[in-house]
């Protein structure tokens, strides 16, 4: 296979002809059904394209490894890690019952009102926050990539978290479509964050938004109206220090169980003690 290459405004003798070879992926397909380089020189692309349009034809379509090869990636929830979070672990949060409550019924001293569009009529979401939010995201904020990860709506989750999030915590904010819809349930599978698994952690208060990935969660008890829940302040000194493991499997497996009660050994730079955190008490009152 050559390539004849003209150059504008030359003589007719200023002709570069170069030998081709096929081209690389098509070399090394051949290769594998023993055609060798000379059996598929041919003089032209479009004589070479004839001669294995079927057999390549044939070949994606029969074979799924390279079938594959031709299909984009699935495309990645997270954006590229920041400079300032390269060495920290990434920390999903949910909204819902874990940091607020929220309801259509008016509730006495809402922190937040937010209004959403529902059929073309307004309605007013009334907000509660979790005792002890605002401290939990200011600490975990320095610690951790933090994201917010709900099933709820952005037109109402979004708003939320504007008012919520006053420092900023959050590097970015999944919403319900990023979810996957299984078995009559959103959940949100951290397969498809594009972060290392083993440095992933999941709070949520619903089993069932991390049931693809059991071992990377930390179950918190949902919470409604109680002003004396002290559960996001209590986890505090436990993520502080899950945040200097090299791999949180080896302190969170199995660890959204509501019995036995959970122990969690901190295998780095905690002296191998076991902790326990708030959760465990909370969880076993369930």
């Amino acid at each position: 296979l050559y390539l004849t290459v003209y150059f504008s405004g030359k003589t007719d003798q200023d002709v570069v002809r170069r030998k081709l070879r096929p081209p690389r992926f098509f070399r090394r397909l051949f290769c594998c059904f023993g055609f060798s380089a000379s059996e598929t020189a041919v003089s032209s692309p479009a004589e070479y394209l004839a001669n294995h349009y079927s057999l390549f034809l044939t070949l994606c379509f029969s074979t799924s490894a390279i079938f594959a090869f031709f299909q984009p990636s699935e495309k990645l929830l997270l954006p590229p890690v920041r400079p300032c979070d390269i060495n920290k672990k990434c920390l999903i949060i949910d909204l819902d019952e874990t940091l607020v409550h929220s309801s259509f019924k008016p509730v006495k001293n809402p922190d937040f009102i937010i209004p959403v569009e529902i059929d073309g009529i307004i309605h007013q979401v009334y907000v509660l926050k979790r005792p002890y939010v605002d401290e939990f995201l200011k600490q975990i904020g320095s610690l951790y990539e933090c994201v917010l990860f709900t099933a709820s709506l952005a037109k109402y989750a979004d708003p939320v978290a504007d008012l919520l999030d006053t420092w900023s915590v959050f590097r970015c904010r999944l919403f319900r479509e990023a979810c996957v819809f299984h078995k009559g349930n959103y959940v949100k599978d951290l397969n498809r964050l594009g972060r290392d698994l083993k440095r992933v952690i999941i709070v949520d208060n619903s089993p069932a938004s991390y049931a693809f990935h059991p071992d990377n969660a930390i179950p918190v008890q949902s919470w409604f109206d109680d002003m004396n829940d002290t559960e996001l302040l209590d986890l505090l000194p436990f993520l502080q220090k899950l945040a200097t493991v090299d791999n949180i499997y080896t302190v969170l497996r199995n660890s959204n169980s509501p019995s036995p009660p959970l122990l969690f050994r901190i295998s780095n730079g905690c002296n191998g003690s076991v902790d326990t955190h708030g959760v465990i008490s909370q969880m076993e009152r369930r």
